[in-house]
């Protein structure tokens, strides 16, 4: 994966992003998600109480017992922001985090992903704040993080 889809300038969703230098066709496989692999533990310390100077979210899940920090060796694959109204999704396999585009992209487009980031139940109003989305599509939900569950109500018979 040599070719080079696109590059990283200004984005007006968040910081840097990932824009299509020439036209990619839904299916094509853009480029790996790369950086040092660490434990899900590690990356829980790392990044602990240091919300405020990470904006950027760096670390992948691969597993449950690993994450792909791109902060640390990592590629352009890191620039690539989140949408809520993605044109591209990430693919894990063979423990490989891989970004293709869901649709086919312009060139000159924004490249974005859905980040979903995994809710544990003990966010706070800090918390959402820090992972709000700015995406500015129509259907955005505000966060990064994945929708939250609805609780079923049991209805008694």
């Amino acid at each position: 994966m040599s070719k080079s889809f696109f590059e990283v300038r200004k984005s007006p969703i968040h910081g840097f992003g990932g824009f299509a230098t020439q036209r990619i066709r839904k299916g094509t496989r853009i480029i790996e998600y790369i950086g040092e692999r660490i434990t899900t533990e590690e990356g829980d310390q790392r990044y602990a109480g240091n919300l405020a100077e990470h904006p950027h979210v760096l670390l992948f899940k691969v597993d449950k017992h690993t994450v792909i920090d791109a902060g640390v060796g990592g590629n352009e694959a890191r620039f690539i922001n989140h949408s809520c109204e993605p044109n591209c999704k990430t693919v894990i396999e063979k423990r490989r985090v891989y970004v293709e585009a869901i649709k086919t992209i312009a060139k000159g487009e924004e490249l974005a992903y859905d980040y979903n980031l995994t809710r544990d139940g003990t966010e706070t109003p800090e918390t959402e704040k820090q992972f709000e989305c700015r995406c500015g599509a129509k259907t955005c939900r505000g966060t990064m993080l994945e929708p939250k569950k609805i609780k079923k109500r049991r209805v008694k018979k």
